[in-house]
C-alpha cells in the first residue's frame, strides 16, 4: 500500500462519506481544524471505552504502545488508539538521544514491518505530532498510512468556511466584509470561530454583518492594529494614529509588546521598499507564509506612504527609544507619541 497525502479538506471528504482507514499521521500548525478531524475519526469508530478498545498514548506510557496493540479488545471487533506528542517522532539531540526513545522507535517500527497485516485487521492507530521527522518509523508510515498536514489555511480556504458557518445560521456578510474580518481577526480558525460566533448571535438570523459590528465586537488581532495606526500615519492623520495607540494601550496590550510589533511592521515596510526598488519578490523578501499571501498588497499600499529615508528614521528612533526606556530616560508612552507627533 503506497501512502496517501492528502490536504485537510480531501480527508475531510472521505471522513464524511464514512470511510476510515486503519492508520494514520495528523500534524500542523492548524490544531482546530486537527482536533475537529481527530474527533471525526473518534465518532467514526464509534462507542468506546478507555483502556477496553480506546488506548491514549502520550510521552509519558508510549513504551506501552506495542503491548496495547498486541492487547485483544475484548468484546469489540476493533481498537482504536491515539497517540499523541510521543516524542517518537522527534530529532534526536547529538549526545543526548534518549536511549528509550531510541529502543521504542526501533521496537515499534520493527514490529509495525512484521505484524502490520494483522495489526490493520483489529487497529485504527492514529499518530499526532507537531511535526514529522525523518526515521524508519516515519517511513514506514508513509509506505503504509494516509498522512495529513494541517496547514495555515489561506485566505480563500478561510473565507469558505467562515462562509459556510454564516450560512449554516442564517447570517449574512459580502466578501469585502469577509475579507475584512480575516484581515482584523488573523488565520488562526479557532479565534476566527470565536469571534465569528460572536458576530453571529449579535446581528441574529437573517441579519447582516457589517464592518462596523467587526470593530465594535470583535478582538483584533495586534498586527491589524498596528496596520490601523500606520495607515494614520502614513496619511499624515496624527492625531488618529495617536488615537489608536492610545486604544491599545486601554485594552491592556503590553507597551513592550507593541513597540516591538511597530518595529517589526516598519522593517517589513521597508524591505518591501527594497524589494520594489530592486525588482525583487515582496513574499520572498518577507517570507510571508501561504495564509499571509494578502498581506502583500496591504505592505504594498503602505510602504507607498513613505520614503524609504523616513522608513529608516523610525526604526532608528524605535530603536532609541528601546534603550532610553531601559535605562529609565523616558516612559514608552510618551515616547510613542513623540515619535508619531514628530512625522508631520
Amino acid at each position: 500500500m503506497e501512502a496517501k497525502y492528502l490536504k485537510v479538506e480531501e480527508l475531510e471528504k472521505e471522513l464524511k462519506q464514512g470511510k476510515l482507514d486503519s492508520l494514520y499521521f495528523l500534524y500542523g500548525d492548524e490544531k482546530f481544524l486537527l482536533e475537529k478531524v481527530l474527533k471525526k475519526i473518534h465518532s467514526l469508530f464509534g462507542k468506546t471505552i478507555n483502556g477496553i478498545n480506546y488506548i491514549t498514548i502520550d510521552e509519558t506510557n508510549v513504551n506501552s504502545i506495542i503491548s496495547n496493540i498486541e492487547t485483544p479488545c475484548f468484546g469489540f471487533e476493533k481498537k482504536l488508539i491515539v497517540a499523541k506528542n510521543t516524542g517518537l517522532f522527534k530529532k534526536d539531540t547529538k549526545g543526548k538521544a534518549k536511549k528509550n526513545d531510541n529502543t521504542i522507535k526501533a521496537k515499534l517500527n520493527e514490529y509495525l514491518n512484521n505484524n502490520f497485516n494483522d495489526i490493520k485487521d483489529f487497529n485504527i492507530l492514529v499518530f499526532v505530532e507537531d511535526e514529522i521527522e525523518k526515521s524508519d518509523l516515519a517511513k514506514f508510515i508513509e509506505k503504509n498510512g494516509i498522512i495529513c498536514n494541517f496547514e495555515f489555511q489561506k485566505a480563500n480556504q478561510l473565507q469558505a468556511r467562515i462562509k459556510a458557518i454564516t450560512n449554516a445560521y442564517k447570517v449574512n456578510i459580502d466578501n469585502p466584509t469577509l475579507i475584512y474580518f480575516i484581515e482584523c481577526c488573523g488565520t488562526s480558525m479557532q479565534e476566527l470561530i470565536n469571534e465569528i460566533r460572536k458576530l453571529i448571535e449579535y446581528v441574529g438570523v437573517n441579519g447582516t454583518i457589517t464592518k462596523q459590528d467587526i470593530d465594535s465586537l470583535s478582538i483584533k488581532k495586534i498586527e491589524s492594529v498596528i496596520f490601523d495606526l500606520t495607515d494614520s500615519l502614513g496619511k499624515k492623520n496624527v492625531k488618529n494614529a495617536i488615537d489608536v495607540l492610545r486604544n491599545l494601550i486601554l485594552a491592556k496590550e503590553p507597551v513592550q509588546k507593541i513597540l516591538i510589533t511597530l518595529y517589526n511592521h516598519f522593517k517589513k515596510l521597508y524591505l518591501v521598499k527594497l524589494a520594489l526598488k530592486n525588482n525583487k519578490d515582496i513574499v520572498y523578501s518577507l517570507d510571508l507564509k501561504p495564509n499571509q499571501m494578502f498581506l502583500v498588497n496591504k505592505y504594498k499600499m503602505q510602504a507607498g506612504y513613505f520614503k524609504i529615508e523616513e522608513i529608516r528614521t523610525i526604526l532608528q528612533k524605535l530603536s532609541d527609544l528601546d534603550y532610553e526606556y531601559k535605562i529609565g530616560l523616558i516612559d514608552l508612552e510618551t515616547g510613542f507619541e513623540a515619535i508619531l507627533c514628530a512625522y508631520v
